[in-house]
């Protein structure tokens, strides 16, 4: 039972930008360290107030769409009350309202359940904190 669950950080720097970071291969590469082949479920989870974690096709332009629907919704602007940081900060910490810190996923022998155009990101709005860590957690 003792390898019924690992967890792991991994360490993520994401500059001075908003950006939506690619985690899957980061997710790939935990999971044949530690699923060896098994059924299980893969726990994603930023453990940060003003980040993300989505499920999205990247490449294409979805990743840009996002960042962009995000600012529609979320504009860096003074009307938010939470003031610290720089200008429009507060927007980052309502950012995991709408895009949760969270994701879980299915293994299935031992490798992640993606659909073909799928990949699992790291939402990123703030500007004020350019490293971020994640934790990957694998039960099965």
């Amino acid at each position: 039972m003792a390898d019924a669950f690992t967890t792991r950080l991994v360490d993520v720097t994401t500059g001075g930008t908003e950006t939506v970071h690619d985690l899957t291969a980061a997710c790939a590469h935990f999971l044949r360290d530690v699923a060896r082949g098994r059924d299980g479920l893969l726990n994603v989870f930023v453990p940060h107030a003003t980040a993300g974690v989505a499920v999205i096709e990247t490449g294409s332009g979805s990743d840009d769409d996002l960042l962009a629907v995000l600012h529609d919704l979320l504009p860096a602007d003074d009307r938010w009350r939470h003031r610290h940081g720089s200008p429009g900060h507060g927007r980052d910490h309502v950012l995991p309202a709408l895009v949760p810190p969270h994701a879980t996923l299915p293994v299935i022998g031992g490798s992640l359940e993606l659909g073909t155009w799928q990949s699992v990101v790291l939402v990123d709005t703030n500007r004020d904190n350019p490293y971020r860590q994640v934790r990957l957690s694998f039960l099965g």
